[in-house]
């Protein structure tokens, strides 16, 4: 969650809305908070492998699980190649971005196939470098504002300014930056004592993140402005070369290529054990249901997750990707919303379940429109598989 994120999602977010990012950011905290509640409500009653795909089943119906489910592989792995590719853009001139992204990828698949502690060990490792520097870009622009109050007058002036569709917009694409939570649930047959550790770590995940992502909003917005903070491409990079520590640009960009990595790491953990999932009830083929017998992985499924990425790395655009992905997780968790409002054990009242689904809807409709077409038209080749599937399986 505290990931390639927090170093990539406000100019885009600061774009659509300028200042009123802050606003789509408490938009997007309040729907992420109540998605988060029906995720470890849910989690609590089915500690499978599987997150909302699981869910979705058991509480909707066959159909409903399998939308969250693809929603979320698609979504997912389009992130998979974004995180790569800001790796690389900060980690390396641009004539070798791609191979070194592949490399990433292929590293970092290799590290999920021999087992969950390793990769819980490199996220541990990942987390606390990525928030020193975070702290480091917070102090430095803190310092260059100490002796000026009219930034804070710009930026109240202007909050307002893009209007309430930039800003909901805006919610959208900041949702992505830290919509990780979800992947918690999925690993639900690694967890010790899961029905009370995941509910617990998604909740406690979810208020450490947000308290992060609105003080380094404030701080970027403060030192850069809107209009700069829109057009940055590598944003809290200018922060510290506005506030005049020119020694500490290359330590934040060593710390946005390890959060992309860390990202990286979670999202090829998640995808594979969602795969794993969906491969035991074929709706991915039945093949990518292996588990390792020693290290106990999906590697089959993480092995062909890692060489999708790979191709997706060579075709894509990185920019291209945040609303595609933020509008396969917006559905993932309006099916999860949905399942847990059908709960009879219950942690949570279903006015959150309500609250949150109603966000999830708002907030897609108002990403960029491209996204929506192509997450609509990836769906749909979803739906046409499975229904394919299901007529090949009744003939026989």
């Amino acid at each position: 969650m505290i990931g390639a994120g927090i170093f990539a999602s406000f100019a885009p977010a600061a774009a659509a809305a300028g200042a009123g990012l802050l606003i789509g950011l408490a938009i997007a905290a309040v729907v992420a908070f109540c998605n988060a509640t029906s995720s470890a409500q849910l989690a609590a009653e089915h500690p499978a492998s599987g997150g909302t795909y699981v869910y979705g089943r058991e509480h909707l119906g066959e159909w409903p699980g399998f939308v969250a489910g693809w929603s979320f592989v698609i979504g997912k792995t389009a992130s998979c190649a974004a995180m790569a590719l800001t790796f690389a853009s900060y980690a390396v001139p641009e004539s070798w971005q791609k191979p070194v992204a592949v490399l990433a990828v292929l590293g970092l698949v290799a590290v999920n196939y021999f087992g969950i502690t390793r990769t819980a060990q490199l996220t541990r490792i990942i987390v606390i470098f990525v928030l020193a520097v975070l702290a480091l870009i917070v102090v430095s622009g803190l310092a260059g504002l100490a002796t000026d109050a009219e930034p804070l007058r710009d930026l109240t002036a202007n909050v307002g300014a893009g209007g309430w569709y930039g800003v909901l917009q805006s919610a959208g694409l900041l949702f992505f930056a830290f919509a990780g939570y979800a992947r918690i649930a999925t690993l639900g047959e690694e967890v010790k004592n899961p029905s009370v550790t995941i509910p617990r770590a998604i909740l406690l995940a979810l208020s450490g993140t947000l308290v992060v992502y609105a003080v380094v909003a404030v701080v970027a917005l403060l030192t850069l402005g809107p209009q700069q903070l829109a057009s940055a491409a590598a944003p809290l990079v200018d922060v510290v070369t506005a506030s005049g520590w020119f020694w500490a640009t290359p330590i934040v960009r060593v710390g946005a290529a390890i959060a992309a990595l860390g990202a990286l790491l979670a999202l090829i953990t998640g995808i594979g054990r969602t795969s794993l999932a969906m491969a035991r009830n074929h709706d991915l083929p039945h093949w990518f249901a292996a588990v390792h017998p020693q290290f106990r992985v999906p590697h089959r499924a993480e092995l062909a997750l890692g060489l999708a990425v790979c191709v997706l790395v060579l075709t894509v655009d990185v920019r291209a990707v945040i609303g595609f992905s933020s509008f396969g997780v917006l559905l993932y968790y309006l099916v999860a919303n949905v399942a847990a409002f059908t709960q009879t054990s219950r942690r949570y009242p279903r006015a959150l379940q309500v609250l949150g689904g109603l966000g999830c809807v708002a907030l897609v409709v108002t990403l960029p429109p491209g996204a929506v077409l192509a997450g609509v038209i990836v769906v749909f080749v979803g739906a046409i598989y499975r229904a394919i599937r299901l007529h090949l399986a009744g003939r026989r």
